[in-house]
C-alpha cells in the first residue's frame, strides 16, 4: 500500500544512476532559489541556472542563502545538500536526500550489530584498498597499520610524480591557510569526498553513523566509504592542484577532483561497493510502488500495512 506522502519523484532504482550526475557543485556568497526544475544561484555577477537533476551533491559555502522551493526540488530529484565552511573544507550539516526503502539500512544494521560480521565488513573494505593482499585473519590493529603505510607511500608517490615537496600531513582546524599547498589540497579533497560519500550513503538509505572501521561519530560510515578512494582519487587530485601553484589551491583541488570523479565513474562505483560490502541484492526493492510500507509478522513475515489484522474488524 502506498503512503499518503508519495512524492512525484524518481523511483528508488534511479538512485543507482547517480553516476550520471555532476559529482558536486560548490556555491558561496549567493542566494539559491528555484526556477522550474532548475535551481538558480544569484550573486553580484548575475544569475546562474543549474539543472537540479544533474547534481550529485550541492556544497553550500559561507554567505549562501537557500529557499524552501530550492530545497524542495533538490529533495525531489535526490540531490544531497551539504553545508560546508570556507573553501569547502569543513562539514557543518547535511540535508536529507531521497530515501524510500529500508532494505540497505537493515542490511547495514544487521552486519553492524554482530561483532563477527562487523569485522568481516571491515576486512572487505580493506580488501578493496589492498587488492593484492588478503586481510583475512588480520586484527584491526594490523589493518590500521597497513592503512598507515599505504597513506605514507601514497604521499611519497604523488610527491615524486608531481614534483611537489612533501614533509608530513598537517591540518590546523582553526587555520586552513596555515598548511602548505599540498596539505591544503589534501584537506580540501578530503572534505569534498566526505560530502560526496555522505550524499551517496543517505541517497541509498544507509545510516551515516553505523561505521565498520570508524566508530563513535555521526558520520562514521561516511568516513569508511570516503576512505576507500582516498589514494586513487582524492590525494592525486590534491597534488595535481598543488603542482600548479600555491595560490587558490582549494578551488583547483575541487575542480581537479570533480573531473577525476566524473572521468572514473566514481559515483557508480561507490553505489556498487556499498551494496556489495553489505551483501545487499535489492530483492525487497522490487515493485511498482516507491513508498511501500509493510508490517512485520511472526517469522519475519511482511504483511500489508494500512489495514486491520485483528480477528474482529474494528469498523
Amino acid at each position: 500500500m502506498s503512503t499518503v506522502s508519495r512524492r512525484s519523484a524518481s523511483s528508488p532504482r534511479d538512485l543507482t544512476r547517480i553516476g550520471d550526475r555532476v559529482s558536486f557543485v560548490y556555491l558561496e556568497r549567493c542566494t539559491v532559489h528555484r526556477e522550474d526544475n532548475a535551481i538558480t544561484a544569484t550573486d553580484a555577477d548575475g544569475v546562474t541556472h543549474i539543472p537540479s537533476a544533474t547534481i550529485g551533491t550541492l556544497l553550500l559555502g559561507p554567505g549562501t542563502r537557500v529557499t524552501h522551493q530550492a530545497m524542495s526540488v533538490l529533495g525531489e530529484c535526490g540531490a544531497g545538500v551539504v553545508w560546508v565552511g570556507e573553501q569547502g573544507v569543513r562539514f557543518y550539516a547535511g540535508g536529507r536526500a531521497l530515501t524510500r526503502s529500508s532494505g540497505l539500512v537493515e542490511a547495514q544494521a544487521t552486519a553492524w550489530a554482530n561483532r563477527r560480521t562487523r569485522l568481516e565488513v571491515a576486512r572487505a573494505m580493506y580488501r578493496l584498498r589492498f587488492p593484492d593482499e588478503d586481510p583475512a585473519g588480520c586484527t584491526r590493529q594490523e589493518l590500521l597499520s597497513r592503512e598507515g603505510r599505504r597513506l605514507k607511500e601514497c604521499y611519497r608517490r604523488e610527491s615524486a610524480r608531481t614534483g611537489v615537496p612533501w614533509r608530513r600531513r598537517e591540518y590546523n582546524r582553526d587555520d586552513f591557510s596555515a598548511g602548505d599547498a599540498p596539505n591544503q589540497g589534501v584537506t580540501a579533497a578530503a572534505q569534498c569526498m566526505y560530502g560526496i560519500a555522505h550524499a551517496v550513503v543517505t541517497a541509498l538509505g544507509c545510516s551515516p553513523g553505523l561505521g565498520f572501521v570508524h566508530s563513535g561519530h555521526e558520520r562514521s560510515f561516511v568516513l569508511d566509504v570516503a576512505d576507500l578512494y582516498k589514494t586513487d582519487v582524492a590525494i592525486p587530485a590534491a597534488f595535481d592542484a598543488a603542482a600548479e601553484g600555491t595560490e587558490d589551491v582549494a578551488t583547483r583541488t575541487r575542480r581537479a577532483l570533480r573531473d577525476r570523479i566524473n572521468q572514473t565513474g566514481l559515483l557508480d562505483r561507490c553505489v556498487k561497493d556499498i551494496r556489495n560490502l553489505l551483501g545487499y541484492d535489492g530483492a525487497r526493492d522490487t515493485g511498482d510502488s516507491p513508498d511501500r510500507v509493510t508490517l512485520l509478522g511472526d517469522g519475519d513475515l511482511h504483511v500489508e500495512s494500512g489495514r486491520n489484522h485483528g480477528e474482529e474488524p474494528i469498523w
